[in-house]
């Protein structure tokens, strides 16, 4: 399986990168056992973005993986996000209270993070001041439009730290030539600099 083989290259090239696998699982607590087995132990990934909508039960095999990550979605960057995640739940917006329930009742084994997009600064600026320094994966920058600037300074945690900013399309698509790899590299150093600026 390619996806298996690039984990373990990665391990052994990076031994200190944690490799996210991007599945968005969630099922019942069964077939999430089944999820769990393939992602950590099958392919070998640190962590995984799951979302919330079946609650914490049926989420309990990856949330008791205390040595594992568990990113639940939150506030996602596509355009239509608000569909749900807008939607209001005892006075609050829906991706509020997921922030708050997962950083409150699920991160008992200190291993959850969120999915906030880049392209919605002001509520990844007010999850940030719900979750304390929980780490936040942050997708959209790159070709979703979000912006560095407002993504570091909304996302950032008390140390100045907390954001894993992701640009996928950015960077693997930087070209589609035979200097694709080349491409990519200068992209990433290119936004690893930007984001350091800030």
């Amino acid at each position: 399986m390619p996806c298996k083989g690039t984990i373990a290259d990665i391990h052994v090239i990076a031994p200190d990168v944690p490799v996210i696998l991007d599945a968005k699982r969630a099922d019942i607590g069964n077939t999430n056992a089944g999820y769990v087995d393939a992602a950590f132990g099958f392919l070998g990934a640190d962590a995984i973005t799951v979302h919330p909508y079946l609650g914490a039960e049926a989420l309990q095999p990856f949330l008791a993986r205390a040595e594992k990550g568990v990113i639940v979605l939150c506030r996602t960057s596509n355009p239509g996000a608000g569909e749900f995640q807008d939607l209001s739940v005892n006075g609050e917006p829906l991706y509020r209270f997921v922030a708050r329930r997962v950083a409150s009742e699920w991160n008992k084994n200190g291993n959850c993070s969120l999915v906030v997009g880049a392209t919605y600064p002001d509520e990844l600026r007010e999850v940030r001041g719900l979750v304390g320094d929980m780490p936040i994966l942050i997708p959209g920058i790159g070709a979703q439009g979000g912006d560095v600037e407002k993504t570091v300074s909304a996302g950032k945690d008390s140390h100045g730290q907390g954001m894993i900013i992701n640009s996928s399309r950015g960077i693997i698509f930087a070209s589609k030539d035979a200097d694709f790899a080349e491409a990519a590299r200068r992209e990433t150093e290119k936004l690893h600099n930007l984001i350091n600026q800030f």
